[in-house]
């Protein structure tokens, strides 16, 4: 289900997965088969991991990499879960091919 909320996102950030929601910035992004596609990836990870364990590995991960990279945006850049969606958000047949706990080599 995909819901529009305007004031819900930060900067240029403008799509967000929480199962079995998709949340974007502004209505015409439903058109975006790639980023529909990015947080379809993020969807089949929340249901593999579960969403709370999700989340947690993904604030756990997204810390440790930015003290690692001394910077919060290239800490996002390099969670498991974000490199996986990002590497293959083009590829519209991805997850029918996808193996389960494909995020893990990413990490």
């Amino acid at each position: 289900m995909i819901l529009v909320i305007k004031h819900f996102f930060y900067r240029n950030y403008v799509g967000l997965s929480v199962w079995p929601f998709i949340i974007l910035k502004n209505g015409s992004l439903k058109n975006d088969a790639v980023l529909i596609n990015h947080e379809k990836i993020h969807h089949r990870q929340q249901q593999e991991l579960l969403l709370l364990p999700f989340f947690v590995f993904y604030v756990l991960e997204w810390l440790f990499r930015s003290l690692w990279f001394l910077s919060f945006y290239r800490g996002y850049q390099n969670i498991s879960f974000e490199r996986e969606a990002y590497e293959n958000e083009h590829d519209l047949r991805y997850l029918e091919r996808r193996k389960i706990f494909g995020f893990i080599k990413y990490l």
